[in-house]
């Protein structure tokens, strides 16, 4: 009785402390969704959604008990059916074939690649040969060879002859699903085109978008001219999201080290935007007595700062990670503007359930993960401080402390999903970030304002020239660092319950009340345990049909040595070993004759085929008990063949040992048939959305 007693006196002490919860259970439902092997028919996603709305209309009425276990349901119900519906929504054409012609579009973004080349993504495409209802809506495509006849710009048509392709699933069972994510950002094909891109149709003048991307390139190209170098194009990429300039070397030092976060406009540079115009604002107008004493100076710094926010949101380009950290800063300051206390569990909750309710697909993202990882870290450490009796020191040594506290907590806060996505560990991160992050929010974004505010009277290189001291040491603490010998170390890619398990135990430790909360230590422990032992596939196979890979005791032998680099680099950072593709070649394991490739695994003979020539050399199986080809072979007595046209349907394979004995898991097994990968699927939910909208109106 006495331990039954203790317990519900732990759950009367969540009273008032549960709004914390609501993102989190919204997001176990969103989960839910992702997770399904076969996809919910659309009405099925509108009527879950519709029960998980209706139960938390209907909450206040029922006693308290009921309540919580009605409002859970309610959002585990609410995140699956919102997740379906915003997968229906964006529905758009994908290609299903690879096309090589002429390409018509009108740019909508130009960002660069990984390989740094210029990308255009194009709507309202215009495909040879190709009806509009079949035509995606969008594309994106990589320029090659001999440019520069037009300077591009969003709104501007364009023409080209290139080559496109659906977007590629993932390049082994539970590996990163680019199809996925092209789908959700409304991506029917992608490519690259060699030849000219030439200008059809000018962009239209008077439009707001135009005018405010001109200003970009404008302000990118005046800042990059003012300070030469890296820094140059460093103090670009924060202040109007242009990373074009900045080296491969420094890009890679930078992410390599947890330090690219200050490179790419996130929640760090909107927060310290905000504070600082805030905190300007506030002490101004306390120098100007009159005003202080009559007017809600506080509301007013509230608002200026949300309006300089929304202007840094449209300068930036608005990619997704600026627009989520706006919503983080906005419910912050909206918080101001109501009397509230800004920086609480209860506004970090909030924003996150505009971000899921907006994007559930975001909830996956590394940087959805890590910018809330780093913020309710952030809020709790500093939440526990406020109520500890610490020594009383000078203000500039508490703003000092409170710098060099927040860069510690964040960094410890995002490094296990940095880890679990990137397969790295920066181990002299910690250090790069304390020697780094507190200059970038102390001096650098300060400086950023203050350039922006002398502009208009010519005197902008006083800041940019502070910019530029506090950002040549950003760079060369990130080359030091890279240059020191065990400075970065590769893990493993765990299992999807690794994360789950340190996310979820890691929350219940910041949003539960009483001692229990030390139960959440138990799941981080487990989660870091099982990611110890983790353990890679024993073979992988390329849905191409064209390469395959198999675990050695030197690490991972690929079958070719060059070529499909993007399945064998992805492999090799899974398996904690990157190395260039050549090296992970001329590893022993692979049995290579010509373009006939085999290797023996618990028993089983593989052999993988590549070309016709190869295929047509060997008699039946070829004494294996799998065959892998690029061409099409059909079945055969004797052994499993997975020829180019099984491997389309069953998308990449992994091979596990288990029992003694090779287990084959495809890629389709492991996502299911779903609305981004199957097109069946698709068409039978265009349809139903198509009669759920005829009868909305």
């Amino acid at each position: 009785m006495r331990k039954l007693h203790d317990l519900w006196a732990q759950l009367g002490a969540q009273r008032g402390h549960l709004f914390g919860w609501t993102p989190v259970v919204l997001g176990l439902g969103i989960c839910g969704y992702f997770a399904a092997q076969s996809e919910p028919a659309a009405i099925t996603c509108i009527m879950v959604l519709g029960f998980g709305l209706f139960g938390i209309a209907v909450q206040r009425l029922l006693p308290d008990g009921l309540r919580i276990i009605v409002v859970g349901m309610a959002l585990l119900l609410a995140g699956f059916g919102l997740a379906g519906l915003r997968a229906n929504v964006v529905a758009e054409p994908v290609l299903g074939f690879r096309y090589y012609g002429p390409i018509q579009g009108r740019i909508i973004e130009i960002d660069r690649s990984v390989s740094d080349a210029v990308r255009l993504t194009l709507d309202r495409v215009v495909l040879a040969r190709m009806d509009a209802a079949h035509t995606p809506a969008s594309v994106r495509i990589s320029l090659h060879g001999d440019q520069g006849f037009i300077t591009p710009e969003p709104g501007q048509v364009v023409l080209m002859t290139g080559h496109l392709s659906p977007p590629s699933g993932p390049v082994e069972p539970g590996g990163f699903d680019f199809q996925r994510m092209a789908w959700f950002e409304g991506l029917g094909a992608v490519g690259y085109t060699r030849t000219p891109v030439l200008l059809g149709a000018v962009a239209s003048e008077g439009s707001a978008g135009l005018w405010v991307y001109r200003q970009r390139v404008a302000i990118s190209r005046g800042v990059q001219d003012r300070l030469e170098g890296e820094s140059g194009a460093f103090a670009a990429a924060i202040m109007t999201g242009d990373r074009s300039g900045i080296g491969q070397n420094s890009l890679t030092a930078l992410r390599a080290f947890n330090l690219a976060h200050l490179l790419a406009i996130s929640g760090m540079h909107m927060g310290i935007l905000a504070a600082f115009i805030f905190a300007t604002l506030r002490y101004g107008f306390a120098l100007w007595p009159s005003a202080a004493l009559r007017w809600p100076t506080k509301k007013i710094a509230a608002n200026g700062a949300l309006v300089a926010a929304a202007g840094y949101l449209a300068l930036s380009g608005g990619n997704v990670s600026t627009e989520r950290a706006f919503v983080m800063v906005a419910v912050m300051l909206v918080a101001v503007l109501f009397d509230r206390r800004a920086l609480t569990l209860r506004a970090v909750a909030i924003a996150a359930l505009i971000v899921l309710t907006l994007l559930p697909e975001a909830l996956f993202g590394p940087g959805f993960q890590m910018s809330f990882a780093a913020t309710t870290a952030l809020v709790a450490v500093f939440g526990v401080m406020r109520q500890l009796d610490l020594p009383r020191v000078p203000r500039w040594a508490k703003s000092i402390g409170a710098v060099f506290i927040s860069s510690l907590v964040a960094g410890l806060a995002t490094a296990p999903f940095a880890a679990f996505h990137f397969n790295q560990i920066a181990q002299l991160g910690l250090i790069a970030n304390l020697m780094s992050v507190p200059l970038m929010g102390t001096l650098v974004m300060p400086a950023a304002v203050l350039a922006a505010l002398l502009a208009p009277l010519g005197l902008e290189m006083i800041g940019l020239w502070v910019m530029d001291l506090g950002l040549r040491w950003i760079l060369g603490v990130a080359h030091f660092v890279a240059g020191q010998d065990g400075a970065l170390r590769h893990v493993v890619t765990p299992g999807p319950e690794v994360l789950a398990l340190i996310a979820l135990g890691g929350i219940f430790v910041v949003q539960w009340r009483g001692s229990i909360r030390l139960a959440g230590v138990a799941p981080v422990i487990l989660g870091f345990a099982l990611w110890q032992v983790a353990e890679r596939p024993a073979v992988l196979i390329a849905d191409s049909g064209s390469l395959i890979g198999v675990m050695t005791e030197t690490g991972r032998d690929v079958s070719k040595e060059s070529g499909e680099s993007f399945a064998a680099d992805s492999w090799l950072e899974n398996d904690g070993a990157p190395v260039e593709q050549w090296v992970a070649y001329a590893r022993d394991g692979l049995l290579e004759r010509g373009r006939a490739v085999s290797v023996t695994v618990a028993g089983t003979r593989v052999l993988n085929l590549r070309g016709a020539t190869a295929l047509a050399a060997i008699d039946g199986c070829g004494g294996a008990d799998i065959v892998i080809t690029n061409q099409e072979m059909g079945d055969m007595a004797g052994c499993e063949v997975y020829d180019a046209v099984r491997l389309r349907e069953t998308g990449a394979m992994a091979g596990w040992v288990l029992s003694g004995k090779l287990h084959l898991i495809s890629v389709r097994d492991h996502t299911g048939e779903r609305i981004w990968n199957t097109a069946s699927v698709r068409q039978r939910d265009r349809l139903l959305m198509t009669l759920f909208a005829q009868a909305w109106d």
